[in-house]
């Protein structure tokens, strides 16, 4: 299917939408009516006023009959049947300044809404004039453009510089620049090196690359984006079709109000004048204004909501339902510790083995790569490598045979292995064993990390009025329990099948309005059976985006707390606006039938509760205060330069915990060798990186944060860490003097080295949560 059999009706859609070039012609008549005829009045031309008011008048009218019968037509008796009972009336009552005033508000109020709808559509209505209908394609040394829809899997494209990119695939050889504020809302331009993913839809903000295509056009990113935009509007939303049954009520009070008021004064000027101020043309638009306001808002940020309707549930939504891998996790394992063998260094056992894995395929050989990389460690290129499917892979490396994967469980392991198999079991990790000459020396602990931004996220979620969180799953209850006591999560449901996770959805939804995260293949039931579906569909499968109401298209799960944020907010200002100004036209009404304001007058209040209201509708193009933090660009840099220290940093946490372990192995002169060393590489590396966070990450974040006082128990951290790091020195010099531990010492120096362990991972993964995932 050619993704132009959606992009094209709905195109045609949009050509085929009446412009609003009638509401600013009956704007201009309108307005030179009511100036002409204030103009002969003021000259004493009484006669000619009145004619010049009432033309204006019935340059209104026609207009309004036409939007009464078009609305009759829908069964719909909208509030426009009001005005133009209310302009009839004035022209039969001879009240013709009033008629020209109400002329200008209706004229004012419906170019005032269409002007709304085309500002908060606009980012939609880019969203597909962005889309590309053509690919240059390369064959040999020929680059041909041809229709998108001959593109195929594994073609050779040329993305030009300023060119939208297609389709899905990945970077053939160079390194491209891409502007991906289209798809994620992120103004910042990002790299992609050879071999690396780019989605159709994104800007090449740099030289021309060559993009292997991995699909084709109607299943790449850019498509189902224009299908959800497709539908993406403020027609369905309950909040419309309350405003709807305002009208139904308003109506018929307004009619009856009318004729009470000529029944009881005998004057037909009053029954007029409660028309007249019965008479908000756009105000029951304020609510769709809103709510559309809203759909705008929240596509700026990479959030793409299918209609009003969803926009409008997510607002009152009270459960949180999450899926655990790739929502609340990255969805792609880690490098979670390096463990050595006597005489081996971690550094030195996850260079080799990322030396050996850089060949293979395999997700947990690419997590080895990453973590050797981030380190920038200097990789080797080794011989005749072969890869056993379920086993790992081997080769030859500076003349030793050398093995990455799984460890054969018929073979006796040494002591120090069979430690790491117990950390594996009670952090849930998988373990890539390093071997060389057929002899274990050293492990990669891998597991799927936590989100860096998933605790702060669901802060922000409760704090949006979320009551209830949990967890749905298929993994085993050990590693979801342990991610929800860290998350603070309300309940957990493991080992779940697509099933299941439909079955726990219903029964949330049958308490609170509930809303349904997820990404893979198996979460699309449950998606399609919660009140809200929301798909991360940045790295998530096309079948949960489809069954989604709501996708994330960035691989950020704040951007949900930023939604509900929005929609909480849209549906706030939509209900508002119409109470508002519902009450206001009820209260003018009743002056109205006491006599206490006069047609012409109260058509000028009217007037400015109209346009306050449509004002008011569109505060929601604006973010509020539930909006993450704003960082200012230098904040931004040291967020991003000790994110990257961290990641260098930590082959002297696993240098803290082996030296551990070897003081309780066998403590000895190596064993107090390896500490003196840990003890180095705190005071060069460690030390100056804590130093440099208190005294330039903490006060650029504070403004941001709310002051010093937010920082002050990481501050602490960096105290304990110091006082940690001068005790291990101090036992260090004791044992210089004495010539060795002495039995005392060696319990407190281990704990400390123990204890400086957990807290470091704690404060690093305090930081990279609170602070660090405050940057894209």
């Amino acid at each position: 299917m050619d993704p132009f059999i959606v992009i094209g009706p709905l195109r045609r859609a949009i050509a085929a939408t009446p412009r609003p070039k009638l509401e600013p012609v009956l704007l201009a008549v309108t307005a030179a009516a009511l100036a002409a005829g204030g103009a002969a009045w003021l000259v004493g031309a009484r006669d000619l006023a009145d004619l010049c008011w009432g033309l204006g008048t019935v340059a209104a009218i026609v207009p309004a009959v036409a939007w009464v019968l078009s609305a009759l037509r829908q069964h719909h008796a909208g509030v426009d049947l009001i005005a133009v009972l209310a302009l009839g009336g004035t022209l039969a009552v001879g009240e013709y300044l009033a008629g020209a005033l109400i002329a200008l508000m209706l004229a004012t109020g419906r170019t005032l809404e269409a002007a709304a709808q085309r500002r908060a559509s606009h980012d939609l209505r880019a969203l597909l004039e962005h889309a590309p209908r053509s690919a240059r394609r390369r064959t040999g040394t020929e680059v041909r453009t041809v229709p998108l829809a001959e593109v195929a899997v594994d073609d050779l494209l040329v993305v030009g510089p300023g060119e939208v990119v297609p389709v899905d695939g990945r970077v053939a050889d160079t390194t491209a620049v891409l502007d991906e504020s289209v798809l994620t809302g992120e103004p910042l331009t990002v790299e992609r090196a050879a071999g690396q993913t780019v989605r159709s839809g994104v800007v090449n903000a740099g030289s021309a690359f060559d993009l292997r295509a991995t699909a084709n056009a109607q299943d790449s990113t850019y498509a189902e984006i224009v299908r959800l935009a497709r539908q993406a509007g403020a027609e369905s939303a309950p909040v419309v079709r309350l405003a709807d049954r305002y009208a139904a009520w308003f109506l018929p009070l307004s009619l009856a109000t009318a004729g009470l008021a000529w029944l009881a004064s005998g004057s037909a000027v009053r029954a007029v004048a409660v028309l007249v101020v019965a008479t908000p043309c756009p105000l029951l638009l304020a609510a769709p204004v809103a709510i559309v306001s809203g759909l705008s808002r929240a596509s700026r940020i990479g959030v793409v909501i299918r209609d009003g309707g969803a926009l409008e549930n997510l607002g009152r939504a009270r459960t949180l339902l999450l899926d655990k891998t790739g929502t609340l996790t990255s969805g792609r394992p880690r490098a979670l510790d390096v463990t050595a063998a006597p005489g081996w260094k971690p550094a030195d056992v996850l260079r080799t083995a990322a030396s050996l894995d850089q060949y293979s395929p395999h997700v947990l050989a690419q997590a080895i790569v990453d973590a050797a990389r981030e380190r920038a460690l200097a990789l080797s290129l080794p011989t005749d490598v072969s890869e056993e499917p379920g086993r790992g892979a081997t080769g030859t490396l500076d003349g030793h045979r050398m093995a990455v994967g799984r460890l054969d469980s018929r073979s006796e392991k040494p002591g120090w292995a069979r430690s790491v198999d117990n950390r594996a079991l009670l952090d849930g990790a998988a373990v890539a064993w390093l071997t060389v000459d057929d002899h274990p020396v050293g492990a990669v602990l891998l597991r799927d990390p936590l989100r860096q931004d998933a605790p702060r996220t669901l802060r922000r979620l409760r704090t949006a009025g979320i009551t209830r969180l949990v967890m749905l799953t298929g993994d085993r209850p050990e590693p979801a329990r342990e991610i929800a006591a860290v998350l603070g999560l309300d309940g957990v449901h493991a080992e779940l099948t697509p099933v299941g996770k439909v079955a726990a959805v219903r029964a949330e939804c049958e308490r609170a309005v509930t809303v349904m995260v997820g990404d893979g293949v198996n979460d699309a039931p449950a998606l399609a059976a919660a009140d809200i579906g929301v798909a991360m569909g940045a790295r998530g499968s096309t079948a949960s985006s489809e069954a989604a109401d709501i996708v994330l298209t960035t691989d950020r799960v704040d951007r949900l707390a930023d939604a509900v944020a929005i929609a909480v907010r849209a549906r706030h200002i939509a209900v508002q606006s119409a109470l508002g100004g519902m009450l206001m036209s009820l209260a003018a009404m009743a002056a109205a039938a006491l006599g206490l304001l006069p047609p012409a007058a109260g058509a000028l209040l009217q007037e400015g509760i109209d346009i306050a209201v449509i004002l008011n509708a569109l505060r929601a193009l604006r973010l509020g205060r539930a909006a993450r933090p704003a960082l200012q660009p230098a904040a931004e840099a040291l967020i991003h330069r000790f994110a990257a220290e961290h990641d260098d940093l930590q082959d002297v946490l696993e240098a803290v915990r082996a030296a551990a372990d070897r003081l309780s192995d066998s403590p000895g002169p190596k064993a107090l060798a390896a500490v003196g060393e840990t003890h180095r590489l705190l005071t060069e590396r460690l030390l100056p990186h804590e130093y440099a966070e208190e005294h330039q990450l903490y006060p650029a974040l504070a403004p941001t944060l709310g002051g010093p006082e937010t920082t002050a128990t990481m501050s602490r951290a960096h105290a304990e860490i110091e006082r940690l790091a001068r005790r291990i020195a101090t036992h260090l010099e004791l044992a210089r003097a004495d010539g060795g531990l002495a039995p005392e010492q060696l319990d407190d120096l281990r704990a400390c080295l123990y204890g400086l362990h957990s807290v470091l991972r704690l404060h690093f993964t305090q930081e990279e949560e609170n602070y660090f995932s405050l940057a894209p």
